[in-house]
């Protein structure tokens, strides 16, 4: 028969490039639009053509699949809320003179890379036109916001000579984000 290569074809070029689990979504759906059509009384042939064409392109499926990617809305959310949360620790550092806190030049170069490499996860993925590969560099950018915050969070406690008000703020807004990050996270790592 025909249509199981047609529709195998079909899906074995979206699984090179979705999840299984997507996948299988797909492959019920087609089986279901091609059986409509053999119902309405089309040939075997004809029904897997008529499902694969309801369905689309697969360049077309892929690029919806991706728009649509919970990585991309988590990426895109954790990059707009980045400058909040920087604006925050920046007045709470000034605030609290965190220039003068007993932190090793090499620690505080190790945080900026750490944090610019986030930022390039995370733009990758909220940017990213290939669904795979946003996943991956939304679950780094995930994991890698939650240690940055956590580092900053546990610095602070240790170093700051008085956590005043600006560094509960800062401090507030690092732990909505973890909590945001980790949510995000299991919700990216359940459909990747």
């Amino acid at each position: 028969m025909a249509e199981p290569s047609l529709i195998g074809d079909y899906l074995s070029e979206l699984s090179a490039q979705l999840p299984a689990r997507i996948i299988a979504e797909l492959a019920d759906g087609l089986d279901q639009t091609r059986q409509y059509y053999l119902d309405q009384g089309l040939g075997p042939d004809a029904a897997a053509t008529a499902a694969l064409a309801e369905f689309g392109e697969p360049h077309v499926i892929v690029a919806a699949f991706t728009h649509a990617s919970p990585a991309r809305r988590a990426a895109r959310k954790l990059l707009a809320t980045g400058p909040v949360v920087g604006a925050c620790w920046g007045a709470a550092l000034i605030i609290n003179r965190g220039w003068a806190w007993p932190i090793p030049a090499g620690a505080r170069i190790a945080v900026g890379a750490a944090l610019i490499t986030v930022i390039a996860l995370l733009a990758t993925a909220a940017f990213n036109g290939h669904y795979r590969s946003a996943g991956r560099a939304a679950v780094a950018g995930c994991i890698g916001i939650t240690a940055l915050d956590a580092t900053v969070l546990i610095t602070v406690v240790f170093v700051a000579p008085t956590v005043i008000w600006p560094v509960a703020v800062a401090m507030a807004a690092s732990l909505a984000r973890i909590t945001f990050s980790t949510r995000s996270l299991r919700t990216v790592l359940a459909i990747t």
